[in-house]
């Protein structure tokens, strides 16, 4: 039995510990004071420290300081037997006074205080029986983990530390280099460790996008389990499925992005700390969601230290990409914080396309500091866009059709351009220590343009002629998000509750225009080269939708996170949503209106027979009205409702270093929209297919397995079908989800000797068939891709050598749900170079 020691002890207990080791305690103040330049520190509000536990583990134990937020990494120092430990910008407010003291908390450890210093300084001093103790921190997003181990002796003389023992400190987590994060805040919207949540949430944190060198959402996304990258809308917007169903939200921050193509310009990974993904249905917090799960972005926010990052990426195809990564305190008190991300990236195409890639991005933020209870972050985003317009391939028969990958079918000379706007803040105050309010506001501005180009619409699979029609659309969305909640932690005799009650407020207004030509068109041979045709000016193209769309949105939410036990978890929660649209289709003549409401549940338990074991299950549904989508007579569709019940299991198998999930489940949406099979032209109407449902298991493992090895690993079995329908399609596979899919990334870096900070990494990923569209009349074949790296990291300088695709195989990497376009081919063998200096 592990023993668990009571952290509150008096500040005169401590006192007269101290006192049975004068020399050392003297000795460790006055050097300790040297780990740290005081003047150097940021002047930021110092952190408030609550809580000090220790517990013991198999190798030694562990010290968690619970704070309200994210503890700085402290330095350390050794002597003699003494290990220190210096956390800037805190101070401890305990229960029993502002000292923490315990003895012979476990084998080879004979002392540890915890103490705070002048200047807004903790110091942790951890004494061995008879040598200093090893070290490995963790930051999490409420404070810091400390796992210590007893250090072996040695025949080193007994006043005499040696020096290089003082950089025996490794720190992982949110922010800081390393795979394992322990804490996530999406699942709960609240700083809860993953331990204790419910749900199967997989984080992927900043240093395997850095590993990986990813340049897009979608590849930082196939490390993750069960979801599933269908397309980009022809440059529109990029569509996930998780679990089976298309339509997983893409959150940023938490903020949801409402209207048609929303986010057509797409994430930009530069500015991400971590993405985390939330799989089942999750309409209790964030509302009108897909019973899947969601995708949250976290961004990078302002550092109290001085932080300047530089970084120049290149690689085939014409790739170049030079950006900063600024961050630090603004003024001389350390209260006005700041960071600066801004991109440039241009590429060229694999395809015969006659324009690049080119993007421009740019983010800064600011926080202040107001007081000790109050902080103010207001950020902005933009991205501009210029690429190509590229309607993929093309299927024929039951499969696609065997033409070179580079040949196009759009004309090679479109493009498409887009602008995406997000500007907001996020107010919290801090009643106390037990709650708090936090506000946040977004403002967000998207659009797309792109020019007349020839479309493949009809195909002739008997004699390989394929119609082409000169077609343009243009589209803008407006999305105004207020989202207000108050937490707040109380006890009820022996139970704790960390209860989040909050209001989300969205209003949504946009339209997409569509015109084409179809006198002007032609007919290419498939299988021969295509040839451009001369474009009429735009005044001689037919409209073919003028649509506007405004949508409000109120969403009350209740949720209560109950300890019931110290390892018995009950989460619940209640919402209710209210949504009004009004669509206007000004070709057709019509104007549609509906108001939709309901109240979903959510309840979920987590039991821990021991601490590094979590056994979960829960329940939930899903509401979620289609904003957009329209009968062929422009009849608004019924809303979406879900429901799914999963049960998993999560493990830490190496202590604050590396976890898996293992979970089941079982996943029902009914009215579910697709595109309707008898329109062929765009926009397409939709239609409602009854009922689809998903099954199956998930898996991934995430962490270090031995110093400098680190792997994120991910399977996922999903059995996703239509089960009823008011066509033709029952018993047929979800568009675009395989059955089998798994993913491996692995690197390791030489921790010592000459070749220290040397580094190679190793990944495959694999994706089983999928039907190209839901009425199963093509499939894609399964694919396996082998991907490479080489890096060196020494002082300041990182540079990173990675090669994706390393043996060339030539792979479909998604389907929209038509057979003429939105096929799109993966890359090529792609190298990327980058050298990084940080300072």
């Amino acid at each position: 039995m592990k023993k668990v020691y009571d952290m509150s002890l008096t500040v005169l207990s401590g006192i007269a510990l101290l006192s049975m080791q004068p020399a050392i305690a003297e000795e460790v103040t006055h050097q300790a004071s040297t780990v740290v330049d005081v003047n150097h520190v940021a002047q930021a509000e110092a952190t408030v420290i609550t809580s000090v536990q220790v517990a013991e583990t198999a190798t030694g134990l562990t010290i968690r300081l619970e704070a309200a937020d994210e503890l700085a990494a402290p330095e350390t120092l050794v002597v003699d037997n003494a290990l220190v430990a210096e956390i800037p910008n805190a101070r401890l407010s305990l229960a029993d006074g502002d000292e923490f003291v315990t003895s012979d908390p476990a084998d080879g450890i004979a002392q540890i205080n915890v103490t705070s210093l002048p200047d807004n300084r903790v110091q942790i001093v951890i004494t061995g029986t008879d040598a200093a103790p090893d070290l490995e921190i963790s930051t999490a997003a409420t404070g810091l983990i400390v796992s210590v181990t007893p250090g072996i002796p040695t025949a080193q003389a007994p006043d005499q530390a040696p020096e290089d023992d003082a950089l025996r400190l490794v720190v992982t987590g949110a922010g800081e280099d390393g795979y394992f994060t322990p804490d996530a805040s999406t699942a709960t919207r609240t700083d809860t460790p993953l331990r204790d949540i419910p749900n199967s949430i997989q984080v992927i944190p900043r240093q395997v996008i850095e590993d990986q060198q990813a340049i897009g959402l979608e590849e930082v996304l196939e490390n993750a389990a069960g979801v599933s990258y269908l397309n980009d809308n022809a440059g529109r917007g990029q569509r996930f499925a998780i679990r089976g169903f298309d339509g997983a939200p893409v959150l940023r921050d938490g903020f949801r992005q409402f209207g048609i193509f929303t986010d057509s310009a797409g994430a930009e990974v530069a500015n991400l700390e971590q993405v985390e993904v939330l799989r089942g249905p999750a309409a209790v917090l964030y509302g009108q969601v897909e019973p899947g799960g969601i995708i949250n972005q976290v961004t990078k926010k302002p550092l109290s230290e001085p932080y300047y990052n530089l970084q120049l990426q290149g690689g085939t195809r014409g790739l170049i990409s030079p950006s900063i990564d600024l961050s630090g305190p603004l003024s001389d008190d350390g209260q006005v914080l700041y960071r600066l991300n801004a991109l440039y990236r241009r590429e060229e195409s694999f395809r015969d396309l006659d324009n690049d890639f080119e993007r421009f991005f740019i983010a800064p933020t600011l926080t202040w500091l107001i007081n000790d209870s109050t902080d103010l972050t207001v950020n902005l985003e933009y991205i501009k866009d210029d690429e190509p317009y590229e309607t993929g391939t093309l299927a024929f028969g039951d499969g696609i059709a065997d033409v070179p990958t580079t040949r196009v079918f759009s004309d090679p000379d479109s493009t498409v351009e887009q602008d995406f706007f997000n500007v907001g803040y996020t107010l919290e105050h801090r009643f106390s220590d037990d709650w708090k309010l936090r506000n946040q506001f977004r403002y967000t501005y998207s659009s797309f343009d792109f020019s007349p180009s020839l479309t493949p619409i009809f195909l002739d699979e008997t004699t390989g002629l394929a119609n082409r029609f000169l077609v343009f659309q243009e589209g803008n969305t407006e999305t105004y998000s207020l989202y207000t909640n108050v937490q707040g932690e109380f006890n009820t005799g022996s139970i704790g509750h960390t209860v989040l009650l909050g209001v989300d407020v969205n209003r949504s207004n946009g339209g997409t225009f569509s015109a084409g030509n179809f006198s002007a068109g032609d007919i290419i041979d498939i299988f021969e080269d295509t040839v451009d045709v001369p474009f009429p000016p735009e005044e001689d193209f037919t409209p073919i939708s003028d649509r506007e769309t405004e949508v409000d949105q109120l969403g009350i939410y209740l949720q209560d996170q109950i300890d019931i036990l110290d390892n018995l978890i009950l989460v619940a929660g209640l919402r209710y949503d209210t949504a009004s649209q009004e669509v206007i289709q000004t070709i057709r003549g019509t104007e549609r209106s509906s108001d939709e409401s309901a109240v979903t549940p959510r309840v979920g338990i987590v039991y821990q027979p021991i601490e590094p074991i979590s056994l979960y299950a829960n329940y939930s549904r899903s509401f979620a009205p289609d904003l957009f989508a329209t009968d062929i007579d422009g009849n608004l569709l019924d809303a979406e409702e879900g429901e799914g019940f999963e049960v998993g299991i999560r493990g830490e198998i190496i202590r604050n270093r590396l976890a898996a999930t293992l979970a089941y489940f079982d996943i029902t949406k009914q009215n579910v929209s697709t595109r309707d099979p008898a329109d062929l032209v765009p926009p397409f109407a939709s239609i409602a297919t009854g009922e689809q449902r998903s099954q199956g298991i998930d898996f991934n493992l995430t962490g270090e397995l031995l110093p400098g090895w680190n792997m994120v690993a991910s399977y996922a079995y999903i059995d996703a079908e239509v089960t009823e329908d008011n066509t033709d399609l029952v018993g047929n596979r979800l568009l675009g989800i395989p059955e089998h899919s798994a993913s491996l990334w692995t690197t390791y870096e030489i921790q010592s000797g000459n070749l220290q900070g040397l580094g190679v990494g190793l990944g495959f990923n694999f994706v089983g068939e999928r039907q190209g569209d839901l009425a199963n009349s093509f499939e894609l074949d399964s694919y396996f891709r082998t991907d490479a790296a080489v890096f060196y990291r020494q002082d300041s300088w990182q540079v990173r050598l990675n090669v994706d695709n390393l043996f060339d195989i030539d792979y479909i990497e998604s389907a929209g749900g038509t057979r003429t376009f939105d096929i799109d081919r993966g890359d090529p063998l792609t190298v990327r170079a980058s050298v990084e200096y940080e300072f």
